[in-house]
């Protein structure tokens, strides 16, 4: 590790003016703390999010799930409300991930295996951020890409809580991140399906198998549909082919969980 100046501010105001003055948000760390430690990045100052009680937090809000940018993990995980998004959270990495690890600092990370991604883009969920509201459709832009601009961090997370949903994920033993995640929802908007851990773009949704699905939900309306193996990832844990030939088996049994 190098010297680094850390601030822990108690409100949104003081976090803005922090991260304004060149700061970097630091939500739980699981993922920056180790960035750090390689010199992958370096920032000057540390602004920590975990102080401001604005940031954490569940609440209902009708038929939508809000979620604090700085809640933890386990906190998610023991929320009952949406038991899909629940059992996702509960599935993440140890119980010291669990503990730490934040959903807005999953999200504004927007690593490619990832469980919340998944389950924002399969949600049709909004990102809140200190500045504006992002649809799940808009946000996610690639591989670690997010449509968040310079300053800009998660305040919440709204999850629209859809009639049925499910997640199921193909994991890499080691880290427990996902070769390959799905989660999946009917609601009265329609089917969503959402794959993470396979792409080389990053999270995407699956659209030819939302529209089988929403004529049939039933996972016999998968059968003969496949994804291309040229834009899965290839990696020592899995070839492309083999990513592509997941995709498919763990959204049948995402539907059938459902």
């Amino acid at each position: 590790m190098y010297a680094f100046e850390l601030e822990r501010p108690t409100s949104l105001a003081d976090a803005e003016a922090a991260i304004s003055a060149g700061g970097q948000p630091l939500s739980g760390g699981q993922t920056l703390i180790p960035t750090l430690k390689q010199r992958l990045a370096m920032p000057e100052t540390l602004v920590s999010l975990t102080a401001i009680d604005e940031l954490k937090g569940i609440s209902k809000e009708g038929d939508t799930l809000v979620i604090g940018g700085a809640t933890c993990h386990a906190d998610v995980a023991a929320e009952g409300s949406f038991p899909a998004l629940s059992a996702l959270a509960g599935k993440i990495g140890d119980p010291h991930v669990r503990n730490r690890g934040t959903i807005g600092g999953s999200l504004g990370n927007n690593d490619p295996s990832a469980c919340y991604p998944a389950a924002a883009l399969g949600s049709g969920a909004t990102i809140v951020t200190n500045k504006r509201e992002i649809a799940a459709d808009d946000y996610f832009t690639g591989l670690f890409e997010t449509a968040l601009d310079e300053g800009e961090f998660v305040k919440a997370v709204k999850f629209p809580i859809p009639e049925k949903a499910a997640y199921v994920k193909f994991e890499q033993p080691a880290s427990r991140f996902a070769l390959v995640g799905v989660f999946v929802t009917k609601g009265s908007d329609g089917v969503r399906v959402a794959v993470t851990g396979a792409s080389e773009g990053g999270v995407f949704r699956w659209k030819e198998a939302e529209e089988a699905l929403s004529s049939n939900f039933s996972a016999s309306a998968l059968e003969g549909l496949s994804v291309d193996a040229d834009d899965m990832i290839g990696d020592i844990h899995a070839s492309k082919a083999y990513r592509a030939h997941l995709v498919g088996v763990i959204t049948r049994r995402a539907v059938n969980t459902c």
